[in-house]
């Protein structure tokens, strides 16, 4: 049975969302990505394009509460991987709620902005998670041509395999564990917007990829991978 892929606007994109609610937001949605380990498969392409004690030069995009950021630099902490980490986030109230919820510690730089306007700072490696389906298709071409491009040793897409089962189920866990009432929704709304892995691979030679690898990956995960 079809599941055609939604394109209706999640609440949280709404500038009018206030500063509370989308702190609120955030942090239930990092709340999720820990019960869903969403840092998994990130963290395992990590492993794949870094050997221990290397330098890392690392780009996120669309960072959002910062918990992604905060696995990876705990990740290299133990294996001696000397990493600067750079996060790039269109709304500039994430910033502010990134770096509250980040030990001072961490070797991340918080900033806000336009991805692309990162270009030639020499990445080794950019990433993002739960951001492609928040992209239109014009969008999401333009940033898998962005990173094809700046990425030395390569890139990652952690993203939602727009799936059934997953979409009729997380509002049954969502209220299981009490997340803030738009998590639930857009939460149900980004499985929708998400990809099935066939459509990704238009969409990649559309920007120029060649070599890139689609995965699943547990539980009703599908990432986007191009290693060097």
């Amino acid at each position: 049975m079809s599941f055609p892929r939604a394109h209706a606007e999640e609440a949280m994109d709404d500038p009018a969302l206030s500063a509370d609610s989308y702190a609120a937001v955030l942090r239930d949605l990092a709340r999720v990505n820990t019960v869903t380990m969403a840092a998994r498969p990130t963290l395992a392409f990590l492993d794949s394009v870094v050997r221990p004690g290397e330098r890392l030069k690392l780009l996120d995009v669309g960072y959002g509460d910062g918990d992604m950021l905060r696995r990876i630099a705990r990740w290299a902490a133990k294996r001696g991987v000397a990493a600067e980490l750079v996060g790039i986030d269109l709304n500039p109230r994430s910033e502010a709620i990134a770096r509250a919820d980040t030990p001072p510690a961490l070797p991340i730089a918080y900033r806000t902005g336009d991805y692309a306007d990162l270009a030639g700072e020499g990445w080794d490696v950019i990433v993002s998670s739960l951001v492609a389906h928040h992209m239109t298709h014009a969008q999401l071409v333009a940033f898998l041509a962005f990173m094809e491009g700046e990425a030395a040793r390569g890139w990652f897409v952690n993203d939602l395999h727009r799936h059934r089962f997953a979409h009729r189920g997380y509002p049954m866990l969502a209220t299981l564990m009490r997340w803030h009432p738009i998590v639930r929704a857009d939460g149900t709304l980004s499985i929708a917007r998400s990809y099935r892995p066939a459509e990704w691979l238009p969409i990649l030679a559309e920007a120029g990829v060649e070599g890139a690898v689609v995965r699943r990956r547990f539980p009703f995960r599908l990432c986007v991978e191009r290693r060097r």
